[in-house]
């Protein structure tokens, strides 16, 4: 999904107490309006609408999309601001004026013209005429016609308003009305770092918006994937240390509870290293899936085929064994294990096969763990043949006795 950061740009909150002591300032006044900083005063849902939308498409939105990796930046609410000229036919006809003449009086009323340059001293003076309507009352004070020597204005013959174009959708918060901003990321972007960047922008661009308007964070996906990287960090240490503890209980040998359990961490970054080379992201879908049973299993099997055999032969020489005996040992037994290790493999890889073959949502949600299930198996798998027997024959030098687990 493309939508990594929401924002509410809104007005701050009316407080009824304060009474006329504010009126003039921007901000609430007493009579329910609201006086923007630039001294226009919005008195319905509308205006005060349109200028939420103004302060999102003109002062914020510019400066996020400038973000790098931020592929857009979309509003919704608010009312696209425009100037609503509603003419008076009855006035119209007693000024003997007529539609067509209105409007053009307000067309050459906003109008910036170029008028080419001026050199003087070496340089150029761009020369332009802005005659652009700005407030309400330039479009009032805009002359129609004359009778009698007597200016008409548009304000004698229409009433002129803030108004808002047809919108196709609307946002509230807590009930009352506001603008939503929504960044969108480039493809293949690190969702977590554009988001982060987009919030420390919004912070900057926040302090620079007219008084008595906030923006406000409605959706950080940083904030999620923080957490969702969190859960599954503690899900998988709290995994990794009660299999560790079962492995001990079970196989009555500290070393060998160790070394089967540092199968977890190696497969793990075999795994990852798997994932970034086929492109699986690493979500709490795809790693949480992880089952780190299934992972050491076949380590399991052969640590503990090692022990059996590191016991029987120090029993059959009545002493320590050496170093080349415990290597010669180990990969008997490895070698022992390693067709009901393939089976055992081979029928959980069958299982999640057919996650391979799913497509559009359901592929989306469920070949990436798949993926990363089975990554984790061939890690697991690999090491269980070279690093556990190896382990195994440096490591476990003492007096080896097979003993039965009271809780088996």
């Amino acid at each position: 999904l493309g939508d990594i950061f929401m924002w509410t740009v809104e007005y701050a909150p009316h407080d009824p107490k304060a009474g006329p002591a504010n009126d003039g300032k921007p901000g609430w006044q007493s009579d329910g309006s609201f006086l923007t900083s630039e001294g226009e005063q919005l008195m319905d849902d509308v205006s005060r609408g349109a200028y939420l939308r103004t302060v999102q498409d003109w002062i914020i939105r510019p400066q996020m999309r400038a973000i790098t990796n931020v592929a857009g930046i979309d509003s919704i609410g608010g009312y696209e601001k425009q100037f609503v000229v509603e003419p008076d036919p009855a006035k119209l006809a007693a000024f003997g004026v007529s539609f067509s003449d209105l409007a053009t009086a307000l067309e050459s009323s906003n109008l910036s013209v170029g008028a080419n340059f001026l050199q003087r001293g070496g340089e150029s003076f761009l020369i332009r005429a802005d005659a652009r309507v700005r407030t309400l009352d330039e479009i009032r004070r805009a002359v129609v016609a004359n009778r009698q020597g007597v200016p008409v204005s548009v304000q004698d013959l229409a009433e002129v308003k803030v108004g808002g174009g047809l919108r196709t959708g609307a946002a509230t918060k807590n009930g009352e009305e506001v603008v939503i901003g929504t960044a969108f990321m480039l493809t293949g972007a690190n969702s977590r770092t554009v988001a982060s960047d987009v919030g420390a922008r919004l912070d900057e661009v926040a302090k620079s918006l007219p008084e008595g308007v906030q923006a406000n964070v409605a959706y950080d996906r940083a904030k999620l994937v923080s957490a969702t990287i969190s859960t599954v960090e503690k899900n998988l240490a709290e995994g990794a240390l009660f299999v560790v503890v079962i492995l001990f209980v079970m196989l009555g040998n500290f070393r060998a509870a160790m070394i089967t359990g540092m199968v977890i961490p190696l497969s793990m970054l075999m795994t990852a290293i798997g994932m970034n080379e086929l492109h699986v992201s690493g979500n709490l879908m795809s790693l949480g899936a992880l089952d780190f049973g299934l992972i050491v299993d076949g380590a399991v099997i052969i640590v503990e085929n090692c022990l059996r055999r590191l016991a029987e032969r120090q029993h059959h020489e009545g002493r320590l064994l050496s170093l080349q005996e415990r290597l010669f040992e180990v990969t008997e037994a490895s070698k022992e294990m390693i067709q009901p290790t393939v089976f055992g493999q081979a029928i959980i890889f069958l299982v999640y096969a057919p996650l391979l073959a799913f497509t559009g949502v359901e592929g989306k949600l469920f070949s990436p763990m798949a993926i990363t299930v089975m990554l984790a198996l061939a890690g697991a798998f690999i090491l269980s043949l070279t690093f556990v027997p190896a382990m195994v024959a440096i490591l476990i030098s003492g007096k080896v006795a097979e003993k039965e687990v009271a809780i088996v």
